[in-house]
């Protein structure tokens, strides 16, 4: 399966609350780094499961766009959407990048760039304040 179609298959697997396709996408020993929360980064099938389980439960109504998507060779540069309410009615939104490495088993590894939408209370003067003035 070309690396598009993998991509693909991931992103109808989501929209269908397919865990087990979900899963099915992803190597076993698949690696997930998140360069901006460390803490966050996981390895393997099981904790794929254990995070698309919550992720559904908890917003029993997601779905996923790709909005953007490049491949060169094994390597896909992804820009997503995920979009859903909790299950209170909040509507959550998540946009951002994932790189993914494919292999014959499926997605081998990630760099994972996904966060919740800040709508950028201050704009964006705060938000550099925020970056580099020490808190008063």
């Amino acid at each position: 399966m070309s690396p598009s179609d993998l991509l693909e298959l991931l992103r109808r697997a989501v929209d269908a609350h397919d865990i087990d396709a979900v899963v099915s996408c992803f190597a076993p020993d698949y690696c997930n780094e998140s360069p901006t929360h460390p803490g966050r980064s996981f390895e393997g099938h099981a904790q794929v499961r254990t995070n698309w389980t919550r992720i559904f439960a908890g917003l029993p109504d997601i779905e996923a766009t790709v909005t953007r998507a490049v491949v060169e060779d094994d390597v896909v540069w992804s820009e997503w959407e995920l979009r859903g309410h909790r299950v209170d009615g909040v509507q959550q939104v998540l946009r951002g990048v994932i790189i993914f490495g494919a292999t014959d088993a499926g997605f081998g590894w990630a760099r994972f760039y996904l966060e919740p939408v800040d709508d950028g209370e201050g704009g964006v003067d705060e938000a550099v304040r925020s970056i580099v003035e020490a808190e008063q």
